[in-house]
C-alpha cells in the first residue's frame, strides 16, 4: 500500500497512513502483529494519500508529547473504517479515560451483552489507529495484560506511561 509513512518515535517505530484531508486512517507499530491484514483492509478502500503538509509533524508531535507524559489526549483527526460492531467497540474504547483500564467483559457489558467479550477482543485487534483509539487500555478479566498486537511489553509501557500499571507489573493499577 502506498502512502505509508514511518515515524521514529520515543514509543518505537510506527507506521501511519492519511487520507486526502490529513486524517489518520492507520497508525500502528512497525512490528504490529496484524499490520498486514489491517493495511490490506484499508487498501480495499483506495490508496492512502501522501500526508498533507503538517499532518505527519502534528501526529509525531502529539505522540512525542504523550510519550513524555505531557499529553493525555490526542486531537489529531482520524477516520475509522470498520463494521458497525467494530465502530461501536472503538467508540467505547475512546470512552476509557487516560490512566484507566477496562476488561473485555466490561466493554461487552457496556455494549449491552456481557457474552460478547471475544467479539470485543476481535474488534479491539482490528483497531486501525492504535494509541489514538486506546486499545491498549483493555485487559483480561483477571487484570492480566493480554492481547496487544504491538506486544505485551509495549502495552505495559503505554499503561505505565498513563499511570495505569506499575512498570514491570502485569496487573493494572487503575483498573475498574
Amino acid at each position: 500500500m502506498t502512502g505509508i509513512h514511518r515515524l521514529d518515535t520515543s514509543l518505537g517505530p510506527v507506521q501511519a497512513a492519511f487520507d486526502a484531508h490529513g486524517a489518520v486512517i492507520y497508525l500502528g507499530f512497525a512490528d504490529h502483529e496484524f499490520r498486514e491484514s489491517l493495511l490490506a483492509k484499508l487498501a480495499r478502500l483506495g490508496p492512502a494519500q501522501a500526508a498533507p503538509v503538517g499532518a505527519m509533524a502534528r501526529l509525531l508531535d502529539q505522540l512525542e508529547a504523550y510519550a513524555a507524559g505531557a499529553r493525555t489526549a490526542f486531537d489529531v483527526p482520524f477516520r475509522l473504517h470498520g463494521s458497525p460492531f467494530e465502530q461501536r467497540v472503538w467508540a467505547e474504547l475512546q470512552r476509557i479515560p487516560f490512566g484507566e483500564t477496562r476488561s473485555y467483559g466490561q466493554l461487552a457489558a457496556a455494549l449491552g451483552d456481557p457474552n460478547l467479550s471475544r467479539a470485543v477482543g476481535r474488534a479491539n485487534g482490528a483497531n486501525p489507529v492504535s494509541i489514538l483509539v486506546p486499545c491498549h487500555r483493555v485487559i483480561g478479566a483477571s487484570g492480566a495484560l493480554t492481547g496487544y498486537a504491538g506486544g505485551l511489553a509495549r502495552k505495559a509501557r503505554l499503561l505505565a506511561l498513563e499511570g495505569a500499571v506499575s512498570p514491570g507489573a502485569s496487573r493494572p493499577a487503575g483498573s475498574r
